[in-house]
């Protein structure tokens, strides 16, 4: 077993969080090339992917989970409405108990177990010292309704997008460490309508083309892509509802802090369809990264310099970066020796 959950970290307040060399060895650098342009870039996520890489299994679990899973609890706990279901998602939700609880008690056996004896199943989730007897499909029998049991039990967000009218809308979901959107405003949305902010890819059709592409995803051929911005602090909850605790950060970026205050952050975005409901799972798991640690590989500091250098103002705005994105670049050149 890869993994070994280290004791539980923070993401607020005193800001404990840390990667280890390994960690940091297998962290989803985002920028293929020295420029940075919007696209969907949607891949198979085949699986098994490559041995200890983030894409081996469709639940990635590392060092962080037990900080991930604590933080989570913090969050519910301030705010219930981090995790919706409509009711009509009531078979999507068991749908994904079934792919989390299937997959996970094969791809981390040390850590999860699963039993089926008809609808009867016995869960065991080790690293949280969850063990529970349930009925498949009978919410009453689950210590906490199917939506919030399961997203407390893995890492990342987990949206649940409904089919219906050749569109996709956002109808159920556990999302506790966004990058500044909110899934109670966004739940009902369609998927235009939720992407609505994003400058630059609606002009070039990038989203008609997503939305086609995404409604015809069968049954066992997940996708994956990734998303990237940046953050202050390691910091995973930076929801519009909780801006008065992050918002201020931006302006504490200095050229003697920058390395470890700015982080890059990027979601490993993955829909798998549910064969049950047809409706398509959502998961984004979030890698952060503090400039310190990213520019200990050379080849990802160069780079990290040329696309923050070229990056459009439209996406600096868009991303939050405005206040601090030039201290960055200037501190950035120094890796970059052809610049």
């Amino acid at each position: 077993m890869r993994i070994a959950p280290k004791p539980i970290e923070t993401f607020r307040d005193t800001f404990t969080y840390t990667n280890s060399d390994e960690a940091i060895q297998r962290f989803p650098f985002p920028f293929p090339e020295d420029e940075y342009m919007y696209s969907v870039n949607i891949e198979p996520h085949t699986l098994p992917g490559p041995e200890g890489s983030i894409y081996e299994h469709l639940f990635d679990i590392d060092e962080h989970y037990l900080s991930e899973m604590a933080e989570r609890k913090i969050v519910l706990e301030e705010n219930p409405k981090r995790c919706i279901a409509m009711e009509h998602m009531d078979l999507a939700c068991w749908d994904f108990i079934d792919r989390a609880m299937s997959t996970l008690s094969v791809d981390y056996p040390d850590y999860f177990s699963l039993q089926k004896d008809g609808d009867t199943w016995s869960w065991e989730n080790k690293l949280l010292g969850i063990q529970d007897t349930f009925t498949f499909g009978d919410s009453s029998t689950l210590p906490k309704p199917p939506m919030e049991y399961m997203g407390c039990q893995v890492q990342g967000d987990i949206a649940l997008l409904d089919q219906r009218d050749n569109d996709l809308f956002l109808d159920a979901g556990v999302v506790t460490c966004p990058a500044d959107w909110s899934l109670a405003f966004d739940a009902g949305m369609s998927f235009s309508q939720w992407h609505g902010p994003v400058p630059l890819a609606h002009e070039a059709g990038i989203f008609d083309r997503a939305l086609k592409y995404l409604t015809a995803i069968p049954v066992g051929q997940p996708v994956r892509r990734l998303n990237w911005t940046l953050t202050i602090n390691a910091r995973m909850d930076t929801s519009p509802e909780t801006y008065p605790d992050w918002g201020h950060e931006r302006d504490t970026v200095t050229e003697e802090n920058v390395g470890e205050k700015v982080y890059l952050r990027v979601e490993l975005q993955v829909l798998d369809r549910m064969p049950r409901s047809n409706a398509l799972m959502f998961s984004i798991r979030t890698f952060l990264i503090s400039m310190d640690d990213l520019v200990k590989n050379k080849d990802w500091a160069r780079r990290m310099h040329r696309v923050m250098k070229t990056l459009p103002e439209e996406l600096i705005e868009y991303k939050g970066l405005s206040r601090y994105h030039p201290t960055l670049v200037t501190w950035l050149k120094q890796f970059d020796p052809e610049n």
